[in-house]
């Protein structure tokens, strides 16, 4: 409910109708490109990659170290005439700056007291030293790109634990003890280490004892920038952005291919599917080709529908119909009252008022049918199916039938029932599946109408017999057939074709309809013919019955 002056809320199809892109289309472009983003992240992380080369490097810097500091001990030290061995810083500074010339390899030389002696960086005696620095490389690349690498080095480097390492800091007078690892060098100890610059890269060095007579007369420490270490993760890294890159439009193409292929039929079925109001058809969008489950959706929704309109049509027809045949006996009705109150004869007042009886019971009668057939569908629905004898059901009919005969003019026909099984055991071969009460309906209502049509003195003869799958019941009169034209239009709604000797108003004609909703039910078949001789005289009508076994 809305209050006065305020719009009704939007349907589902007009909120659908206002998406620009469909949600089905989103989650998938999600679920894609979350599986491809979690193995590229785990790609771009490179953490064991990393440790490795810079593992290898340190072992590059170990080997280097022991070159230098072999041919320090061998060709720069110096014996005193009293046999003490030292070095000679002059000839040491020079053979440093020439063995790491060819090298990106820094090398100093710390004396045993912790002075630095010779650096590959400096140029010059102690007082009067110059200090040479390395130039960064021209970036030749992007900046954008540039700026891409620099936050996947930040963010994966805080994950890695790489702002965790100490910074390397450089002193203005350097002195052993500025480097651990050049303190672990004077016990003998070879140690390597790994620091971070502030310009995000890494600084590896290594510091060796140099050792004359396994006497240790200095520490040589190499060290090298990690750049080379930095830039091979960059250029993986940068490898793996651009097939992300590549594989991230190919997975939006597929899945937006993989979206329309999906989205766009469902939603074209939604909206079809969607309930409007007037007796406009809705045709549902025939997808069947697609061979795939939306197919068989198109498929289910147009024989749903399809079912649902004819239901529809078939409750129009029928509530038309039972309108036009309540509207006789309540005219009739009408009548009588109304000429009950003008006349004044017992008599006449007497026979208006056996009338309104009769269209009572008429009227009681067509409303317990129309009742009886409403809730049929429903009632077959919930109910279980059981076993069910069709011979010896019929044979208690036929004699229930025969019980019930209202004594009448001449000889009543007789009744028969035949049972032909072939041979196979009649209880199994005459079974079928069913609901019991309403075969019952069906079969006397067959009954009662050959008993009535019957010719006094003649027989009816009720044949069942097993005829592959299925079993046949046939009723056979001895009546005056059915009209011609009409073989069909009897198992119609409120079809009456009665004898002219039955009073009128006994039957509300839905008995023969109801009894082919119950067949059909059960998965059978009910029909009629007339029976003639070999000259085509009519010899009375046959109602066939073909129920599954």
């Amino acid at each position: 409910m809305t209050e006065p002056g305020e719009s009704p809320p939007k349907s589902a199809r007009s909120r659908a109708s206002q998406r620009r892109i469909s949600p089905l289309t989103l989650r998938i472009l999600a679920v894609n490109v979350l599986a491809l983003a979690i193995p590229v992240v785990g790609l771009l992380f490179l953490g064991p990659y990393q440790d490795g080369l810079l593992d290898a490097e340190l072992d590059g810097l170990r080997r280097q170290a022991g070159i230098f500091a072999g041919a320090l001990g061998e060709g720069a030290i110096r014996t005193h005439p009293n046999g003490a061995q030292v070095l000679d810083i002059l000839h040491a500074r020079n053979m440093v700056r020439r063995l790491t010339a060819a090298t990106p390899v820094r090398a100093r030389l710390f004396l045993i007291n912790g002075e630095l002696a010779a650096d590959s960086r400096s140029v010059g005696g102690r007082d009067r030293m110059v200090q040479i620095f390395e130039l960064s490389p021209i970036q030749n690349g992007s900046p954008s790109v540039e700026h891409l690498m620099v936050m996947l080095d930040w963010m994966f480097d805080a994950f890695q634990g790489v702002r965790d390492l100490d910074y390397y800091q450089e002193a203005q007078r350097q002195s052993i003890r500025d480097y651990p690892e050049a303190m672990s060098a004077l016990s003998g100890e070879v140690t390597g280490v790994v620091r971070a610059d502030r310009k995000g890269g890494f600084v590896l060095s290594v510091a060796m004892p140099v050792q004359r007579f396994h006497q240790v007369i200095g520490v040589l420490m190499v060290s090298k920038s990690g750049g080379e270490v930095r830039q091979t993760i960059r250029d993986v890294r940068l490898v793996v952005v651009e097939l992300f890159a590549i594989a991230l439009v190919i997975t939006i193409l597929l899945s937006l291919y993989l979206a329309s292929a999906i989205a766009r039929p469902v939603r074209r079925l939604a909206a079809a599917a969607q309930v409007h109001g007037g007796r406009e058809v809705q045709e549902i969008p025939d997808l069947t080709h697609r061979g795939d489950e939306i197919g068989d959706l198109s498929g289910a929704l147009r024989d749903m529908t399809g079912a649902l309109y004819l239901r529809i049509n078939a409750i129009e027809r029928f509530a038309a119909d039972v309108s036009h045949e309540i509207k006789n006996p309540l005219t009739s009705l009408r009548s009588a009252v109304e000429t009950a109150a003008r006349v004044t004869d017992p008599a006449q007042q007497q026979q208006l008022m056996t009338i309104i009886q009769e269209d009572v019971q008429r009227l009681d009668r067509l409303i317990t049918d129309i009742s009886d057939y409403s809730r049929l569908d429903a009632e077959l629905s919930r109910e279980s199916m059981s076993p069910i004898d069709l011979g010896g059901l019929l044979k208690m009919l036929v004699e229930i039938q025969m019980a019930s005969r209202e004594e009448g003019e001449g000889a009543p026909p007789r009744m028969r029932v035949h049972t032909a099984a072939g041979a196979q055991d009649p209880m199994i071969a005459l079974t079928v599946p069913g609901w019991e009460s309403r075969l019952v309906q069906v079969f006397q209502n067959l009954i009662a109408n050959a008993d009535s049509f019957a010719f006094p003195g003649t027989t009816i003869d009720i044949e069942v017999a097993r005829c592959g799958g299925f079993v046949e019941i046939v009723v056979l009169d001895t009546g005056p057939g059915l009209p011609d034209g009409k073989l069909d239009a009897v198992f119609d709604r409120f079809y009456s074709e009665r004898p002219a000797s039955e009073k009128f108003g006994m039957h509300s004609g839905l008995g023969l309809s109801i009894s082919r909703q119950i067949v059909e039910a059960h998965g059978g078949t009910i029909g009629a013919l007339n029976r003639r001789d070999a000259n085509g005289v009519v010899m009375g009508a046959q109602f066939t019955v073909r129920l599954p076994v």
